[in-house]
């Protein structure tokens, strides 16, 4: 499926125009480049709990998330304890899956042990070199590509739980490392 006209008339990635929530992300977040080590370790752990569900799930949470995880400060997550895995087990405003909770926290005590800019110096040292084509229709967008599957062994290697190939992918997505905004699509700029 190729890019397709939105209320504006404007032409975007399909998946985009199913909600307003989707068609602001789209606009003004998803490919656009992401810096810094607790924005990048928000989008790893929002990506790690949108795994087996819609993005719109997480979307829709991502405030509740916020506040539930302290803004994804590292410093502040690697201090959370067990009555803090509890407490979030509880919390309606999040997506309450043990597995996830733990790795949340797991992943930010180890990136708290982190030089300042490590995170972000990792992921994107796994973007790929510039000058891909851009996708004219979305069957041309890949799950998985070999940069996604060496930056989800470098995470792991590293300590970091709950990210394979297609989270991976996924993060590079949605923090600008590739751009998969359809070439028709109003949103498509250079990926950085």
């Amino acid at each position: 499926m190729s890019a397709v006209a939105g209320p504006d008339g404007g032409l975007r990635c399909p998946w985009a125009l199913s909600t307003e929530d989707y068609i602001a992300y789209h606009d003004t977040e998803w490919g656009r480049p992401v810096h810094g080590d607790d924005a990048l370790y928000e989008r790893l752990c929002l990506e790690a709990f949108q795994s087996g569900l819609s993005w719109l799930t997480i979307l829709r949470r991502r405030e509740g998330f916020r506040k539930a995880f302290a803004d994804f400060e590292i410093a502040a997550v690697a201090r959370y304890d067990e009555q803090d895995a509890a407490r979030l087990l509880t919390d309606e405003r999040i997506i309450r899956n043990r597995a996830k909770i733990e790795a949340t926290l797991a992943n930010a005590k180890v990136l708290a042990q982190w030089e300042p800019g490590e995170l972000d110096e990792l992921i994107w040292s796994h973007a790929p070199e510039p000058g891909r084509a851009a996708p004219q229709d979305i069957s041309e967008i890949p799950a998985v590509t070999p940069e996604s599957t060496a930056l989800a062994k470098a995470l792991k290697k590293a300590g970091i739980r709950f990210v394979g190939p297609t989270t991976a992918y996924a993060l590079m997505q949605a923090c600008g490392l590739v751009n998969d905004h359809l070439a028709a699509c109003t949103a498509r700029t250079p990926a950085a």
